[in-house]
C-alpha cells in the first residue's frame, strides 16, 4: 500500500477538480401520460387507486426507463442482466477503521472468482453474468494457476489502493478521472439493459460515511454511527481518524473535490459506471451504503442519472439510512444485511420481475 504523498497526491483546487470533460447525456424519465398508463394497467376498474403502493412507483419508474420515446405502454423487457463487483483498498484501512484486516479484500475477491461467494449461488439463481473488476486492490489479485475463474476478471488497476486520506489526498485528480473514465468503460462493454452495481472494499464505508458527512451536512459522527454488532473501542478510533481525515480536507466541498480528497478507486469507477448505464438507459439496481455514495457523486454530476437508480436495500451501516433520506430514495428492501457484493441487489431483484409481470397481465 502507497501511502506516502507524491506529487500528484498535492490538494487541487475546485478549479481543478471540476474541470471535468463533458458526461454522456441522460435523459430525465418523466412522462405523466406514461405514469397514467401504468396506474391504469395495474389497477384496472377492480382495484383501488394505487393499491400496489410502492410497486406502482417501481412500475411507472422501470416502464420510463424502458419508454422514453414511446407513447404506448408496451410492458417491461429486461435483457443480460449484469452484476458488476469493483474490488479496491482504501489507504486508511492502516488507521484501524474496519473490523475486517486490509488483505480481506483480496480473499473475498479471490473466493468470488472462485465462485464460493454467496453471491455467485444468488447470481446463478437469479440469472445474472457477474464480473468482477480490480479498481484498485492493494496487491495482484492472481487467481490460483490451471483453474478457469468462474468470473471474469476485468483488470482497470488505477492503483494499489489509495492513500491514507489521514495523511493525503485519497487520489489524485487524475486517478480519480481515470477511474471514473474506466468505470464508463467497463459498462460500454457489458450487454443488457440492466446493470447491479456493487462493491468489495475494506475501508470503502469511511470514505462512504465522509461522502455523506461532506456532500450532504449530515455530522460525521452520525455518517459513521456505530451499528449493534461494532465494538465500541474500534467505533470510536474510527470516529476519531475520521475527523482527523475531514479536518485535512476540510477545503474539499464540491463532488470531485471531496471524492478525490476521501474517496476511493471503487467508488469513483461505479460512479463512471452509473453515469453510463443511465445513457444508454439501462436500469442500474444499487446495493449499500458505498455503491449509494457513489450515486451522489453522479446525481451530482449529471442530475438526471437519479431517474434510473433502483435502491435495492438499506443496510445495517447506520449512514446508509441517512444517505437515502438524503436521495430521497426508498429501498425496495431492508433486511440489516451486512454484506456487499451485489447480495441485496439479488435478493431485490424478483421484485423488479414481479414489476414485469404485473404490466404485462
Amino acid at each position: 500500500m502507497n501511502t506516502q504523498p507524491s506529487p500528484l497526491s498535492e490538494p487541487s483546487s475546485d478549479t481543478e477538480a471540476t474541470a471535468a470533460p463533458p458526461w454522456p447525456e441522460v435523459r430525465p424519465i418523466a412522462n405523466p401520460a406514461l405514469e397514467l398508463m401504468v396506474q391504469h394497467q395495474l389497477s384496472g376498474s377492480h382495484e383501488s387507486e394505487h393499491a400496489f403502493g410502492r410497486m406502482e412507483t417501481l412500475a411507472i419508474q422501470l416502464a420510463g426507463i424502458q419508454h422514453l420515446d414511446g407513447q404506448g405502454m408496451e410492458g417491461l423487457h429486461f435483457e443480460s442482466p449484469q452484476l458488476v463487483v469493483f474490488a479496491a483498498d482504501h489507504g486508511i484501512a492502516v488507521e484501524g477503521v474496519s473490523a475486517f484486516p486490509q488483505d480481506a479484500t483480496l480473499q473475498r475477491a479471490l473466493e468470488l472468482l472462485a465462485g464460493k461467494s454467496p453471491v455467485c449461488a444468488l447470481a446463478s439463481t437469479q440469472g445474472f453474468a457477474v464480473t468482477l473488476v480490480d479498481a484498485g486492490v492493494a496487491t495482484h489479485i492472481a487467481p490460483p494457476p490451471d483453474v478457469a475463474p468462474a468470473v471474469p476478471l476485468l483488470l482497470r488497476k488505477i492503483g494499489y489502493g489509495t492513500r491514507n486520506m489521514v495523511l493525503a489526498q485519497a487520489m489524485s485528480v487524475a486517478q480519480m478521472r481515470a477511474a471514473i473514465d474506466a468505470g464508463m468503460d467497463v459498462v460500454k462493454h457489458l450487454p443488457g439493459n440492466v446493470i447491479a452495481l456493487s462493491n468489495i472494499s475494506v475501508g470503502g464505508n469511511s470514505s462512504a460515511a465522509q461522502l455523506l458527512s461532506r456532500l450532504c451536512g449530515v455530522p460525521l459522527a452520525d455518517a459513521c454511527g456505530r451499528h449493534q454488532a461494532q465494538d465500541e473501542v474500534r467505533a470510536q478510533r474510527k470516529l476519531e481518524r475520521l475527523f482527523a481525515a475531514a479536518s485535512r480536507h476540510r477545503k474539499a466541498t464540491t463532488a470531485l473535490d471531496v471524492l478525490a480528497s476521501m474517496g476511493g478507486f471503487e467508488i469513483a469507477m461505479i460512479c463512471g459506471a452509473m453515469i453510463q448505464a443511465a445513457s444508454e438507459h439501462r436500469v442500474v439496481l444499487v446495493d449499500g451504503f458505498v455503491a449509494s455514495a457513489a450515486a451522489l457523486v453522479a446525481r451530482a454530476l449529471v442530475p438526471a442519472v437519479a431517474d434510473y437508480l433502483v435502491f435495492a436495500h438499506r443496510s445495517a451501516e447506520p449512514g446508509h439510512r441517512l444517505l437515502l433520506i438524503h436521495l430521497q430514495a426508498a429501498p425496495l428492501l431492508d433486511m440489516e444485511l451486512r454484506t456487499g457484493q451485489g447480495v441485496g441487489a439479488l435478493l431485490a431483484w424478483p421484485l423488479l420481475l414481479s414489476a414485469q409481470r404485473l404490466l404485462d397481465r
